[in-house]
């Protein structure tokens, strides 16, 4: 029996987060008596210094959004929502998740690069705030059929993970390449590293909505693997595009990044 048309068998999502300043203080120089940005600053000169990058590692980051886009089992968009808006508050997003994971029946998750940053981002907050996902942590299980099991797609497909055979290569550019190389709009005005600097000037409206379109562009990427895999027709994918896009203009005037998302969108069309 096939699945009910309104069921979610994927749940695509990203996450958008901060350092937690308060707890690099506390953790990583204590007894020095550092307020919360200049603990933030400081690592930041020091990993510069250490390997030439000054990202700070997600185990001292805390989700300040995180949008999901509920699928169907024919790969048809539903719905996209942010989750706690719009307070935004990381403990109540993380509930929020593995909640509405569990509601929705244990759906598919789907990401990109999400093995390495989002799900264990998630799974660190569930620790930090208390909150119980014993489904996930299904460890009774047998191995293979663990969520947590690097290859059980069933549980979780990330999409980088697919195109560099599970690590076996390096898919420099990402998200933003994968999206301009099936001439979606990709990164636009907003950079990840750009985030923490919003979260200061108290723009949490502005970081979802640019949430919003990196689980956009990675609708699009999951739906142009679907096809590498055969599990959609090139024909059967330009429907789900279409009617992806039409759902855009319909809520356009409700979320600005849509509105950005289709002209770039436009202009990547006349540029193809």
């Amino acid at each position: 029996m096939s699945a009910p048309s309104n069921a979610v068998k994927y749940l695509l999502f990203d996450v958008e987060s901060v350092a937690d300043g308060a707890a690099i203080s506390k953790t990583r120089y204590a007894h020095r008596g550092l307020s919360p940005e200049h603990a933030i600053s400081l690592f930041r000169q020091e990993l510069l210094i250490e390997g030439g990058r000054d990202f700070i590692p997600y185990t001292y980051h805390i989700p300040v959004a995180v949008v999901a886009a509920k699928v169907r089992e024919d790969f048809s968009l539903m719905e996209i929502v942010s989750l706690d808006e719009p307070h935004f508050r990381p403990a109540t997003i993380t509930k929020f998740f593995w909640t509405g994971w569990e509601r929705y029946g244990r759906p598919t998750l789907v990401t990109f690069n999400g093995r390495s940053f989002d799900v264990p981002l998630m799974e660190l907050s569930a620790f930090r705030y208390g909150i119980p996902i014993a489904s996930w942590f299904n460890i009774h299980g047998k191995t293979y059929e663990q969520y947590r099991n690097r290859y059980n797609l069933q549980s979780h497909v990330d999409l980088h993970e697919i195109l560099t055979n599970f690590g076996s290569t390096w898919f420099r550019g990402g998200l933003n390449l994968a999206a301009g190389l099936i001439d979606k709009p990709g990164k636009l005005d907003v950079q990840g590293n750009m985030v923490q600097d919003l979260y200061a000037a108290g723009k949490l409206a502005e970081i979802s909505e640019y949430c919003r379109c990196d689980v956009l562009d990675t609708y699009f990427v999951f739906l142009r693997v679907q096809l590498l895999m055969g599990r959609v027709t090139p024909e059967q994918e330009k429907e789900l595009v279409d009617a992806a896009r039409r759902l855009l203009e319909s809520q356009a005037s409700d979320h600005p990044a849509y509105r950005a998302y289709l002209d770039q969108w436009a202009q990547c069309d006349r540029n193809s």
